[in-house]
């Protein structure tokens, strides 16, 4: 072997040695690296970790004090809030109209069922059960065009409390007359609560509850009250709460007796009787325009009403005749329905109300009127109620049609006939 073969041997010989070197620090390389990526991905992975469980509180707003003047620009704040979407809306369509919807909590009026009894005169009544009202809840839709209500309508109704009946008593028996009671004698409750006042009206103080068949003994008689003594007692009672010991169940109001009839007028205050009779009434509701008969046989609850709520009784036979023309509109046909009541303008027929008979929505609209609308807010009325006085403008006809109906010729329309009936007598 020649010294330039030995030179190349040894030559190779290094280069192998310094070849498996570099292979050996390659192998290293690889290793770290992978312990290196290992190592990272567990050091993001506990970055992550604490960036979400422990850097942050439950804050998610807090106050920033930012100098605005510093800012090229200004910080912009929303103005959701201040957005007026019911203006949007009406632009968008074109006018100003909206609706609105409402819930409210109203009075359930109760309804009054007559009876009749043969053994009490004709004329006479007695109440054998107070009516209390129940609660409902009414959802109502309000049209508004241009800021003014221009239409209300009920949509729904969900009774929350129920109202009780009350129930009344009538005489039928025409051979009989009514025995009026005096100072001394003996009366018995008739109503299954009957008040006891401090003094003979409304507003009075109650003192006690009697139930019915208790009895009293008359001290003095003032007007519709008798004064008494009783089961440990002694005030004011209504007298169509009680009955005397004659008739076995006899009672109080003399049909016959002479009562001043009120002069008709268009400013009239209505929240006083006409002081009409029973044989009024019939005279002046017998009429060949009621082809059904429905005033003729229904005359003595207008005179009912008077004596139970004060109220022009020709006042509301007026009203039923303008409102069901005379009985012969199709929801008086076959809701027994007169005035149409719960009726609004989009849906009449299906919003008014059903009776049983036709007494039942005379009684009903009297009392809504009482109420409502012919008596201030806080006026003592029927029983130991107060007049809500919602709708209230004045007891005249004038008065009533601000609230009452959307017709402005209303007035003038029930008018027409109160003097028709009332040329009749």
């Amino acid at each position: 072997m020649t010294k330039t073969d030995e030179k190349c041997k040894i030559i190779i010989g290094d280069y192998m040695k310094a070849k498996d070197k570099k292979r050996k620090v390659f192998k290293i390389t690889i290793k770290r690296i992978i312990y290196f990526f290992a190592s990272a991905i567990f050091l993001l992975y506990g970055i992550i970790f604490y960036n979400h469980y422990i850097a942050y509180d439950d804050v998610y707003a807090k106050e920033t004090s930012i100098n605005v003047e510093q800012k090229e620009k200004p910080l912009i704040i929303s103005t959701v809030n201040n957005i007026d979407l019911e203006e949007i809306i009406s632009k968008n369509v074109g006018q100003d109209r909206k609706e609105e919807y409402s819930v409210e909590e109203i009075d359930l009026e109760y309804i009054t069922k007559y009876k009749n009894n043969s053994s009490l005169p004709k004329g006479t009544m007695q109440v054998l059960q107070e009516g209390r009202e129940g609660k409902q809840q009414i959802t109502k839709k309000t049209i508004y065009e241009k800021g003014e209500i221009i239409g209300e309508e009920q949509v729904g109704s969900k009774i929350t409390k129920a109202s009780v009946d009350k129930i009344v008593e009538i005489g039928t028996n025409r051979y009989s007359s009514a025995y009026k009671a005096k100072v001394g004698d003996k009366v018995y409750i008739t109503s299954d609560r009957a008040s006891i006042m401090v003094e003979p009206n409304e507003t009075s103080q109650k003192i006690a509850t009697l139930t019915s068949g208790k009895e009293l003994k008359i001290l003095e008689i003032q007007n519709d009250w008798y004064k008494i003594s009783g089961p440990g007692t002694i005030g004011y009672v209504k007298i169509e709460s009680t009955t005397t010991n004659n008739y076995n169940n006899n009672q109080t109001i003399n049909s016959n007796s002479k009562q001043s009839v009120t002069k008709l007028s268009f400013d009239m205050q209505l929240n006083k009787p006409s002081g009409l009779s029973i044989e009024q009434f019939k005279k002046v509701l017998t009429d060949s325009k009621d082809v059904n008969k429905i005033f003729q046989n229904n005359a003595e609850y207008f005179y009912y009403i008077e004596k139970q709520y004060n109220i022009n009784g020709l006042f509301v036979a007026a009203v039923g005749i303008h409102e069901s023309d005379w009985g012969t509109s199709k929801i008086a046909q076959n809701k027994n329905n007169l005035f149409g009541y719960g009726a609004y303008d989009s849906n009449p027929y299906n919003g008014a109300y059903d009776f049983s008979n036709y007494s039942e929505s005379i009684d009903l609209i009297s009392r809504v009127f009482v109420k409502y609308y012919i008596n201030p807010k806080g006026a003592s009325i029927y029983g130991s109620e107060k007049a809500a006085g919602t709708y209230y403008n004045g007891a005249t006809l004038s008065g009533i049609n601000k609230k009452y109906a959307t017709d402005k010729n209303w007035a003038n329309g029930v008018y027409n006939h109160m003097k028709y009936l009332y040329n009749k007598l």
